[in-house]
């Protein structure tokens, strides 16, 4: 038990999981940002643009009576939205990142290319070689 533990608690301390852990919650963060910018923005525009309908008050009711089953379509349309909107936001930062971080790696293999010790020349080699060949 004692050795489970302490599997865990390694695992808990690696840093790829507290970035999980902040990531989970910016996205939370976003995407009461995002459903917002949906129902509160988008949605009363596209609202406008269509004469006024709100699109979460559409459904379709099956049956009659008070077993009546009600499918809410409109909810979902603007839950797809909200989700687009999302996925898109979220597309972008991982493409800046990329880019950020491919800068990053040709930076450093720059810096490494110029802290490289310098070595001969392809012509420098070949006159050691002649001059080897020539002294055996």
């Amino acid at each position: 038990m004692k050795s489970f533990m302490n599997e865990f608690k390694k695992f808990a301390l690696r840093g790829n999981l507290l970035d999980m852990a902040v990531g989970v919650v910016v996205g939370g963060a976003f995407t009461s940002i995002a459903n917002s910018l949906v129902a509160d923005i988008l949605m009363p525009l596209i609202g406008l643009f269509t004469g006024g309908i709100d699109f979460t008050s559409f459904s379709i009711t099956l049956g009659l009576g008070e077993n009546a089953a009600q499918i809410t379509y409109g909810n979902f349309l603007q839950n797809v939205i909200t989700f687009l909107i999302t996925a898109f936001a979220v597309f972008l930062m991982v493409k800046a990142i990329n880019k950020f971080q491919e800068a990053a790696r040709r930076d450093k293999a720059a810096e490494a290319a110029k802290a490289a010790p310098k070595g001969p020349t392809t012509e420098q080699l070949l006159t050691e070689i002649l001059a080897e060949l020539k002294r055996r």
